[in-house]
């Protein structure tokens, strides 16, 4: 519904709620947890926390990956994962940043020397990006542009990602975002693959998985007048596409029916194929495969495990963490790609005369005559390959580098000395080891995977992939065991931090009583903070809280408990804080999982106002806290706003409607009313937890949406109630080809049907169709009881 200028001040839209409380998404479980700002996650003043992605998993896993901006810029490493269970249970994070950021924002040198600089890494440069300036996660904090150079190094194509010390313009880190592999067959014998009809005109189009696609170097899929593809030789390209078509739907389908992983990327999506590229070779770039030849040129570059390796570098960096960053992280991709070859090579379970199972690379290949390019049961058959750890292979060319996690993958797997035809594999502590066949190795690696973040290393791969073994199989020992064994066996030492012990599959629940409190400055509040064991055994659960007023203290008697019994939380708010409602998180950290609930804490006297924001001060409201915003400028801050106008039309305010600061869709002006509005879609920012009581709610609040004629009914400003996993629009108005001046209105929205509940409220702006000048505000947000 759009609401008319003359009618937009009177109220907003009133929507009813469901009158009971969801559950806790995940998403809310890990939100409240970062909110807490544990230890763990080494916070500073200056750092924000975006949540980057939510992705379900095997087993009622759910991993809810963020990123770190620290004084506005981002942070290369600190990103993290948070894994919850199917009730929202907190199980553990990974986390690589390993110190408190403290670090001067100012570079010395300037963005243009640092791409000249990047620029220098590849022999022929085609594209330099724009130089973003960021902090690495080393230490306190390193200072640097990030370039990304792309074009061709000594004749192969490249998409070299360079951090440029922004001091020195010294190299800090590089990595190059296509990845190679080798490998040539095609041979899989009379096989099916997805294709679409359009009229008279057949496409090598999968219909049933989206962006899977097969065609020459032109990108476009094959197409032919009926819907028989190939001729089953060596040289022909149509063929070369059926082999890949048919792999990657494998492995596509392998993916879903073993691990759980919905499509090539995690979201239900894959990516195109192209074959005929005129070298011996294979590779990924970040967007699409490419297939070459055979070095006798009879054979393309298509069988089974060639495929899925190339698209397992596709898995790999659609999961948390990317696939840029060290030379360690590269051979841990490389590997990345073997594995999901061999897991495809065993779901597809071909028959003898085609490629039955194994844990070679490329068997099928002989790229030069001299057969596999890698073996995993013994990686050393390849000079220059180890099969165990030590501290040269973190700088080992990648493909060599791939061999230690090959290795252990194998044992954990097919063991030291498999029954099923696979071969024996030595270890290099001569222990022996019986492998937990190949599915649920894959799913132990996959949940790792998950895991994953920027900086990623053989120890993180071992502390990730033995949570997930606890994780993946509550009430079994045997996948833990056997995990931890089979990295010993290879000798990747342990990770800090890493569990010790299988004890898995204890849950406890927690609550409040009462929820919410009023004081006086000077008083305190309490509650109880109740705990019950809801599944497995008991465990120890300590408790800590956040969120406080400045000044303010919490402390918990007793400071831990076994699940099942109670503590109480004590809040002391010293004289002279400010009458307002806080939010206090309190965390119940327990031995296997985690858990949260909020306390409402309102100090001053006892009024209606339950929640109440003049902007004056931060009350935690994040900007893209899904991460999911599309706008390139002009996202929403808390500010002093700078007025513009346009042809005499005022757009964005720079007065408040109290005090200084409000909320504001790019607080600047710039030398142009354009040069800070929001522009290439939507913005959003959302509010702290806000705990709503029983009784009748209103909310209010002060808002404009101002636009020039060149605006549309596509562009609009909103507002959102979240409620569990429900999102709905509260309050909207649209944009219109008109001018819209700037001038703040009232708007009212009735939330009752919310009483009682946890919510969080979500203001979004959006430039949506055609560039137009879009501008928003808003200010003196409160919610009253009556």
């Amino acid at each position: 519904m759009a609401l008319s200028t003359a009618s937009a001040g009177a109220s907003g839209l009133t929507v009813l709620a469901p009158s009971i409380a969801p559950p806790d998404s995940p998403a809310q479980s890990a939100d409240r947890l970062v909110e807490a700002e544990p230890a763990v996650l080494r916070a500073s003043a200056k750092d924000q926390f975006l949540r980057h992605s939510t992705i379900a998993g095997k087993g009622g896993l759910t991993y809810v990956s963020y990123t770190r901006t620290y004084s506005g810029l981002p942070v290369y490493g600190g990103d993290f994962v948070v894994v919850t269970n199917p009730s929202g249970g907190v199980l553990s994070t990974s986390i690589a940043q390993t110190d408190t950021l403290n670090v001067a924002t100012t570079p010395k040198i300037e963005a243009q020397r640092a791409a000249e600089i990047a620029k220098a890494e590849i022999t022929d440069a085609a594209e330099v990006s724009e130089p973003k300036l960021s902090v690495m996660a080393e230490g306190s904090g390193r200072l640097a542009y990030e370039v990304v150079v792309s074009g061709t190094d000594k004749g192969h194509e490249s998409k070299l990602h360079v951090f440029v010390d922004a001091l020195t313009g010294g190299i800090a880190e590089k990595s190059d975002e296509v990845k190679e592999g080798q490998g040539s067959s095609y041979y899989n014998g009379p096989v099916t693959v997805g294709t679409t009809q359009s009229g008279s005109t057949y496409s090598m189009t999968d219909p049933a998985r989206s962006g899977l696609r097969c065609g020459g170097q032109g990108g476009t899929a094959y197409t032919g007048s009926d819907d028989s593809w190939g001729n089953a030789t060596g040289t022909d390209l149509e063929t070369a596409c059926v082999d890949a078509l048919y792999a990657v739907g494998k492995e596509w389908d392998m993916l879903s029916a073993w691990l759980g992983r919905n499509g090539i990327n995690g979201t239900g999506g894959g990516f195109p194929a192209r074959v005929g590229l005129s070298d011996v070779n294979a590779y990924w770039n970040g967007s699409y495969t490419n297939f070459g030849h055979s070095q006798d040129n009879q054979r393309q570059a298509t069988p089974i495990d060639v495929v899925a390796h190339e698209f397992g570098h596709a898995i790999f960096q659609t999961t948390p963490g990317g696939s840029t960053g060290s030379n360690e992280k590269g051979g841990l991709n490389e590997s990345t790609g073997d594995i999901f070859g061999a897991l495809t090579e065993f779901y597809a379970n071909e028959p003898a005369q085609y490629d039955p199972p194994d844990l070679s690379v490329g068997e099928e290949v002989n790229l030069v005559g001299s057969g596999p390019i890698r073996y995993m049961h013994k990686p050393s058959q390849i000079s220059g390959h180890p099969d165990c750890y030590s501290s040269s292979v973190p700088n080992l060319e990648v493909h060599a580098g791939a061999g230690v996690q090959n290795h252990w993958f194998y044992l954990l797997s097919q063991g030291t000395n498999p029954t099923n035809g696979q071969p024996v594999s030595p270890t290099c502590n001569s222990s022996t080891v019986t492998g937990v066949g190949i599915q649920k190795a894959g799913q132990i690696f996959m949940g790792a995977l998950q895991r994953k973040t920027t900086t990623w290393t053989h120890q993180l791969v071992r502390k990730a992939s033995l949570e997930a073994a606890i994780q993946l199989f509550p009430g079994s020992c045997t996948e833990f065991e056997t995990t931890k064994a089979a990295w010993t066996a290879v000798n990747v030492p342990a990770a800090t931090g890493e569990p010790t012990s299988c004890s898995a599959g204890n849950d406890f629940s927690l609550t409040l009583n009462p929820t919410s409190a009023n004081v006086q400055p000077g008083q305190q509040a309490t509650t109880t903070v109740g705990t019950q064991t809801t599944s497995g055994s008991a465990q120890s659960v300590t408790f800590s809280a956040s969120g406080l007023p400045s000044g303010a203290t919490a402390s918990f008697s007793p400071a831990s408990v076994t699940s099942g019994a109670s503590s109480t939380l004590t809040v002391s708010v010293p004289a002279g804080t400010a009458s307002a409602t806080y939010n206090v998180i309190v965390t119940g950290d327990g031995t296997s999982v985690d858990r949260t609930a909020t306390f409402a804490l309102t100090v001053g006297p006892t009024s209606d106002v339950v929640f109440n924001d003049t902007f004056e001060t931060s009350l935690g409201w994040t900007t893209n806290a899904s991460g999911t915003d599309t706008a390139t400028i002009g996202a929403w801050e808390r500010g002093d706003p700078a007025a513009t106008t346009s042809a005499g039309t005022g757009l964005q305010l720079g007065t408040t409607v109290s005090g200084t600061n409000d909320l504001v869709t790019g607080r600047l002006a710039g030398t142009a009313a354009g040069d800070y509005d929001v522009d290439g879609g939507l913005t959003s920012i959302r509010s702290p937890e806000i705990a709503l009581p029983t009784g009748t709610l209103t909310l209010s609040l002060s808002w404009y949406l101002a636009h020039l004629n060149n605006a549309s009914s596509s562009d609009y400003f909103r507002v959102r109630v979240v409620s569990g996993t429900t999102s709905t629009v509260v309050f909207q108005q649209l944009g219109a080809a008109s001018n819209r001046v700037g001038a703040w209105q009232t708007a009212t929205v009735n939330l009752s049907g919310y009483a009682g509940q946890t919510i969080r409220l979500l203001i979004e702006a959006a430039d949506a169709s055609t560039a137009s000048l879009i501008e928003a505000g808003v200010d003196d947000v409160k919610i009253t009881k009556s």
